[in-house]
């Protein structure tokens, strides 16, 4: 089950739209251009039904197999927004939109899946119904959630749903899944710290609240330390501190913010839990006041354990054997594909993007020559689920 010989013979043609999608990049929901592009080339293929303005901006397209369509319905997603980044790449494609660039490889996804639809829509080498699914605003805007919560799974009946992100650093060709989580749960926090303003001269007339931030800085780290249970993973990540503008006043207020990451539902609890304790406890310490704001963002990537086999096994026919690395280190990055995971089974995968900057840097740049071992990925996936009666 090597590359598809028709995908391979595509790639120019989907590279070119890959690259026209990354010099025209739309963040979060903006993507009006990027799903207009994508409507006209399902439309183009064939496909049997197309949906727009599902979570506002996403795209949906239906492909039935040789039997009109009847049995078993597989979800394919692809997300669509770009970051806002100022590019740096210097690529002749590269983007032409101030601030903003594909530096996530979303572009690339895009690109892979309306491959994959198109080959799917001339062959309809299978029985069931193929739904792909572009999505807008992965980047912090839960498109995906936006998509469900406009029925994308009802709408459309979906019974097994897969995702696919590149990997900087992994070679082309390779494939790296694992049961279970795979990408934290990737919540945020303010902590708005009250005190008793003063001169920097009389710190004993002052409830300074620069001392009780740092205070509680360092205890937020207890929560890894020693709340976690060791084999659990969870960061606390202060990434704001902010208080005061001058060097010889005590400030009356200070503002902390930053990241709680966890793989766990019940991880994730115990720190918002112990959080809430610390800021109270520390502050009433000093005899100042403070307020935690705890908000949940993107719920863990968790693969399904049926489905995450069935997804590594259509890799390694594509990849080869020894190729596929099947319990791949948890990410403590976060995906809004965990809400769809949340409502169908089904599997997301790695997909090497060879030696490329990192994700959301300003010189990343999607591997085209990933783009025919994506699309027979998704193709084989599809026909392997949904097997074409003899």
């Amino acid at each position: 089950m090597p590359i598809v010989n028709r995908l391979a013979d595509l790639a120019d043609e989907i590279t070119a739209w890959r690259r026209d999608i990354h010099e025209n990049p739309e963040v979060l929901y903006e993507t009006v251009r990027t799903a207009e592009k994508v409507a006209e080339l399902l439309q183009s293929f064939g496909v049997d039904e197309i949906a727009t303005g599902i979570g506002k901006t996403g795209v949906v397209g239906v492909i039935k197999g040789r039997n009109g369509g009847a049995g078993r319905t597989i979800g394919l997603r692809a997300d669509m927004d770009a970051l806002p980044i100022e590019e740096a790449t210097q690529k002749p494609y590269a983007s032409k939109i101030p601030g903003k660039m594909h530096a996530c490889g979303h572009d690339g996804h895009t690109a892979m899946l309306l491959g994959a639809a198109k080959y799917l829509s001339e062959t309809r080498n299978f029985d069931g119904t193929v739904v792909v699914i572009f999505q807008p605003a992965e980047e912090g805007g839960a498109g995906a959630k936006a998509m469900i919560d406009d029925g994308l799974m009802t709408r459309w009946p979906i019974d097994e749903v897969y995702g696919m992100h590149n990997f900087p650093g992994m070679p082309v060709g390779e494939f790296a899944i694992r049961k279970g989580a795979i990408m934290a749960a990737t919540d945020e926090f303010r902590i708005e710290i009250t005190g008793r303003g003063g001169h920097a001269a009389k710190p004993q007339e002052t409830i300074d609240p620069i001392v009780v931030g740092s205070q509680m800085v360092s205890a937020l780290q207890t929560i890894a330390s020693r709340n976690a249970n060791p084999l659990d993973s969870v960061v606390v990540s202060v990434t704001v501190f902010q208080g005061g503008n001058a060097f010889n006043v005590i400030p009356q207020e200070v503002l902390l913010r930053g990241t709680v990451r966890t793989l766990s539902p019940e991880m994730r609890d115990l720190a918002q839990t112990r959080m809430e304790t610390i800021v109270t406890s520390v502050a009433a310490t000093f005899g100042a006041k403070a307020e935690l704001t705890f908000r949940r963002g993107y719920p863990v990537t968790a693969n399904h354990d049926a489905q995450t086999d069935f997804a590594a096994e259509i890799a390694e026919g594509i990849a080869g054997i020894g190729k596929v690395n099947r319990d791949i280190e948890p990410m403590m990055g976060g995906e809004d594909f965990s809400y769809m995971l949340e409502e169908r089974p089904g599997a997301f995968i790695f997909a090497g993007n060879g030696d490329s900057a990192g994700l959301h840097h300003p010189e990343y740049d999607f591997n085209d020559d990933l783009i025919p071992v994506g699309c027979s990925y998704w193709v084989k996936l599809v026909e392997t689920a949904l097997p074409a009666a003899a």
